[in-house]
């Protein structure tokens, strides 16, 4: 569910307003994610060569990169509830996955199957960003109300169009 945002200026404006209270760059924080995304990949690969080879100096690898991902998510989520943490860390994972996955198939010449896969894990990454800025309610994640975003919004696509405007845009007016 949104939290009393009607429109997407009125999310902008409150981008704005945190920025005065709190300096936010969207762009390093974007950054940053990419970085968590990676590192988190990096833990399922130390997993799977720890299994492979039946080396365990690879669980110790996977111990401390996992460390240094912790480390680095609490900058990014700092206050959170119930699962977010962890729901957080699978929406990236996910995210970077379903994009590897895009990127194999446009290297088989699948574009139309790699667009897909882009899409998804896009939409997933604005999902990451619509909990972790205060946009959604984890306990309404699924349910948004019609009228509150974009009142010119005449397609109604649903959580995943609106947050993906709605991300866009706040970074986009972020940049510096």
């Amino acid at each position: 569910m949104m939290k009393n945002i009607n429109d997407i200026d009125e999310f902008i404006k409150k981008i704005k307003n945190s920025k005065k209270d709190n300096p936010l760059d969207l762009s390093t924080e974007e950054d940053l994610s990419i970085g968590i995304m990676n590192l988190i990949s990096i833990e399922e690969h130390f997993f799977f060569t720890a299994q492979k080879t039946g080396d365990d100096k690879y669980f110790d690898l996977l111990a401390e990169v996992r460390e240094m991902r912790k480390e680095l998510m609490k900058k990014m989520i700092a206050d959170y509830e119930g699962e977010v943490w962890c729901i957080s860390k699978h929406l990236l994972a996910a995210s970077m996955r379903l994009m590897e996955v895009g990127t194999k198939l446009l290297g088989r010449g699948k574009k139309p199957e790699a667009k897909e896969m882009f899409a998804k894990a896009y939409n997933l990454y604005n999902l990451f960003w619509g909990l972790n800025l205060g946009v959604l309610d984890s306990k309404g994640i699924g349910k948004v109300d019609e009228n509150q975003l974009d009142k010119n919004d005449l397609k109604k696509n649903g959580v995943f169009d609106k947050l993906g405007a709605m991300v866009k845009h706040a970074i986009d007016c972020c940049k510096e």
